[in-house]
């Protein structure tokens, strides 16, 4: 049945470069964006503290993992999961594993022992790419999964001597010992690098093969891999350069964005096919470090989460920048608070912010600002070419009116169609009809731009990483002192856009409710969850406040749990 958002209204706000419909080429990702390595081989590609990587070096660096994936027997559709920050070894792998043919998996190095054992185990992984300071937790991990290889790298790779040497002594790079691993082949990223050859691989795929799988709590319970295919990630690195538009060999691109996140992911691998020259971050929370390298290579294009934008605010060093050369910032991942947008663009320069808003589940980006024309503070900005956005009622699945909250509906080429890797029930709750259904809540004005206003799903994000606080609660319950517990997101008083985890908890009859447990609570999550996970608050009650039918109103235990807070 036809509604009032099949009219699109939002292609009316389009800048005059970008249309509503892209006619996209029928290639998997590498052919997508070979083209660039072959065209510009001299030009670099990645800058690393100081050590550049040119296109043609990343290119030959990428064919010598692929042969490494190959010789160890990873097939064609295997998985292979990247552990690590913004490290070259990244960016090289996610080349070489899909030269081979095999399927990328972001493994987020923040995770704790225990996550990452159950993500290896759930995607199946048969290689994994990590650091060294890490070969402890991989050693006690492996033998529960199928891994048949690992290879490890260090911070400490490429980096120009004079700076290692200090690195080395000032011991404060994390660093590691690598030893063997029963039944598992094991590699040194640099001797893959020197030992094997560079000869072109290429394993043929479809369009319709996963490509990367990426992974989400998706609505509730565990992380669910989401499976995306050649096809979604190339249509999305199309629509994505185009709506920013992108020219061909021409630009210095600074992201913070880490890798193992689908926003980061696909800013590099968009950045990668229009020859765009990268700076590696491996830090975020690095301001100095960040300010540094936009001095050395004056980006015309910086991209982060809105955090990391606010926090480089404090900095002088940043507001006293000659912006002249950024033509945008990206900010995704969480929203940019609305009342700190004014002050950023008085000092970055008017108009330049593009916020965008999307998921895992549809390749990254489904809205965003215009590049050049009107943007309202507040909003995420406007369906991008192809995407069709719809606001239902979360009772009836009718549309809603314009201007009134529902969930946000998505139909695009980037939106996965393969669903969560072996998962058919939660793929069926969020693909119906051909949409695909966001648990997020949101409005949409009469010019067609979108405002995210609330969750279905008790997410709280913190600094664009996101916690699924149903995951959390039981894991706060498994405690032997606890009765039941919730959490959710309050603002984060430190860090302005940005939310913190509070949990309320009820203890078990004769467990005193003191400053001592709270210690011991934190402890026990700090060895189960990641550190972003962790409550910054925790408040024990009596009883939490419930609903008739015995649910636990999240809504008013967030308002309980600020207020508490602010004290």
């Amino acid at each position: 049945m036809a509604d009032h958002y099949d009219q699109r209204p939002w292609l009316k706000q389009y800048d005059p470069h970008v249309p509503a419909n892209i006619k996209y080429p029928d290639l998997t990702f590498w052919e997508s964006i070979k083209e660039a390595f072959q065209k510009f081989p001299k030009r670099i590609a990645l800058w690393y503290m100081g050590t550049p990587f040119t296109f043609g070096q990343i290119d030959a660096m990428s064919n010598r993992f692929a042969a490494l994936l190959q010789k160890a027997g990873i097939k064609k559709g295997d998985i292979v999961g990247v552990n690590l920050p913004n490290l070259p070894a990244y960016y090289v792998a996610a080349l070489g594993i899909q030269k081979a043919g095999c399927v990328l998996s972001g493994v987020s190095p923040l995770l704790t022992e225990e996550e990452l054992k159950y993500q290896l185990k759930d995607s199946g992984a048969k290689a994994l790419l990590t650091l060294d300071a890490l070969f402890p937790r991989i050693k006690r991990v492996a033998p529960e999964t199928e891994l048949k290889l690992c290879i490890f790298t260090c911070i400490l790779d490429y980096i120009p001597q004079p700076i290692k040497t200090l690195a080395k002594l000032s011991k404060k790079v994390p660093t590691g010992k690598v030893e063997t691993l029963e039944g598992i082949e094991v590699w040194q990223f640099t001797d893959v690098m020197k030992k094997l050859p560079a000869d072109i691989i290429e394993v043929k795929v479809g369009l319709d093969d996963t490509c990367a799988m990426q992974y989400t709590g998706g609505t509730t319970g565990l992380p669910k891999g989401a499976e995306l295919t050649h096809r979604n990630l190339v249509r999305q690195m199309i629509q994505v350069t185009t709506w920013l538009d992108t020219p061909v060999g021409e630009q210095v691109g600074l992201t913070a964005m880490p890798l193992f996140h689908i926003a980061g992911l696909v800013m590099g691998l968009a950045m990668f096919s229009k020859a765009v020259t990268q700076v590696s971050v491996p830090n975020p929370r690095d301001q100095k470090f960040i300010i540094k390298w936009m001095k050395k290579t004056r980006p015309h294009l910086i991209g982060n989460v809105p955090v990391v934008f606010l926090e480089l605010m404090k900095q002088p060093a940043f507001r006293s920048y000659d912006f002249s050369k950024v033509q945008y910032f990206c900010s995704g991942a969480a929203p940019f608070p609305p009342e700190y947008i004014k002050e950023f663009e008085s000092v970055v320069g008017a108009n330049k912010l593009v916020e965008v808003y999307g998921l895992t589940e549809t390749s990254a980006i489904v809205t965003a600002g215009p590049l050049f024309g009107k943007k309202k503070p507040g909003s995420v900005g406007l369906p991008i070419s192809d995407t069709d956005i719809k606001i239902v009622d979360t009772t009836t699945g009718e549309p809603v009116p314009f201007g009134e909250p529902g969930e946000i509906l998505i139909k695009g080429p980037q939106v996965f169609t393969k669903g969560y890797f072996r998962k058919p029930e939660e793929t069926a709750k969020v693909l119906q009809d051909g949409w695909f259904h966001t648990g997020d809540i949101g409005q949409m004005d009469e010019e067609g731009y979108i405002f995210v206003v609330d969750r279905l799903k008790d997410m709280v994000n913190v600094s664009g990483f996101k916690v699924y606080t149903r995951q959390l609660d039981d894991i706060i319950c498994e405690f032997p002192d606890v009765d039941t517990g919730a959490s959710v997101g309050i603002p984060d008083p430190n860090r302005p856009g940005s939310e913190m985890v509070a949990s309320a908890i009820v203890l078990k009859p004769g467990i005193e409710q003191s400053e001592e447990e709270k210690k011991k609570i934190t402890e026990y999550l700090r060895s189960r969850v990641a550190p972003y996970k962790v409550p910054k608050t925790i408040v024990f009650m009596d009883k939490l406040p419930t609903s008739a039918i015995g649910k636990v109103l999240k809504r008013e235990l967030r308002s309980q749990l600020a207020e508490s807070a602010r004290k």
